[in-house]
């Protein structure tokens, strides 16, 4: 009898694994998600997350890229870039996006600068750069692009953090970064140079992990909020990239067993996808996480309904 019941247990479990699809990477903890469309495949780069079960702190040693034509079968690249990358860098693989431009692929990438001639350390910003979304990627520029030195409206060292980038309709790119303030700057055609002055802006209960795009005529900025702890999405919308910015509310609660969340949004095959993590895997957490998708719904005013976080993710039913 005791053996039939586990032998159900067991088919009841399978049978739930075999349903869900979220999170959607279940071979090693995945965080950070930033996906992109490239020749009708969407590749996802992500953070890696390595810390121990019992630990305290991030440990992430790297970037990986993987790609999918349906959401759901995710093919994995391996660690396709680190902070060994950089020779100014030291420190974790932390946030990252990365996007196509002229046929080549920046990678925007946020970890720590070791003290030198150009910087006493702190976060800092740097950009790789490939032919190929799964790489191999290399230092674009040789030094960091943003430095903690450049930003001193705040005076903790791990501000500059978490960049997202995206390229305007009348071919001008902007970057947004920062934990504790919001900053954005120009770029240059060229990706690895800034082009102006920084700006610095304050969306209600910001903090970090922004992620910004365009969809019709209205742009979105969204972002981890400070209002609570842990972590939810809210967002601001405008009618000009550069503000002012209209602040919208929440569209995510808390996630499960991760006290941050991070957004990455996505439009594919006529459907609109909301990618985030949390630490619902075995043996996750805080800082053992996992990205998840589910769909991504707006209104017709173009405000974004509430994320529906589930198991199933977007997998077919």
């Amino acid at each position: 009898m005791k053996k039939n019941i586990l032998i159900a247990i067991s088919l009841v479990f399978s049978c739930f694994w075999a349903s869900a699809q979220n999170p959607i990477i279940k071979h090693i903890f995945t965080a950070d998600p930033a996906p992109i469309v490239y020749r009708d495949t969407v590749f996802l780069f992500t953070g890696h997350d390595t810390a121990s079960v019992s630990a305290t702190n991030y440990k992430m040693p790297d970037w990986h890229v993987f790609s999918s034509t349906d959401l759901v079968n995710w093919k994995d690249y391996g660690a396709a870039l680190s902070p060994k990358t950089f020779s100014w860098a030291t420190g974790d693989a932390y946030a990252a996006q990365c996007i196509e431009r002229d046929g080549k692929f920046y990678w925007f990438v946020s970890t720590f600068h070791k003290k030198d001639d150009r910087s006493n350390g702190g976060a800092a910003i740097g950009v790789a750069v490939s032919d190929h979304p799964t790489g191999p990627y290399k230092d674009a520029i040789g030094k960091a692009l943003v430095i903690n030195e450049m930003t001193t409206d705040l005076k903790h060292a791990w501000d500059d953090i978490d960049p997202t980038v995206m390229i305007d309709d009348d071919g001008q790119a902007y970057m947004f970064w920062g934990n504790g303030s919001c900053r954005w700057v120009k770029l240059k055609k060229n990706m690895i140079e800034m082009d102006g002055e920084i700006t610095i802006i304050t969306p209600k209960n910001y903090i970090e992990g922004p992620w910004v795009y365009k969809r019709n005529d209205l742009y979105y900025l969204l972002y981890a909020s400070k209002g609570t702890k842990p972590e939810m999405i809210e967002y601001c919308t405008a009618k000009s990239i550069t503000g002012p910015w209209t602040y919208q509310g929440i569209i995510q609660e808390n996630v499960p067993n991760s006290f941050t969340t991070h957004p990455g949004v996505l439009d594919y095959k006529g459907k609109s996808y909301f990618f985030y993590h949390n630490g619902s895997l075995p043996t996750g957490g805080s800082y053992r996480r996992s990205i998840c998708i589910d769909e991504m719904f707006y209104n017709a005013d173009g405000t974004i309904k509430k994320i529906v976080q589930t198991a199933t993710g977007v997998a077919v039913k």
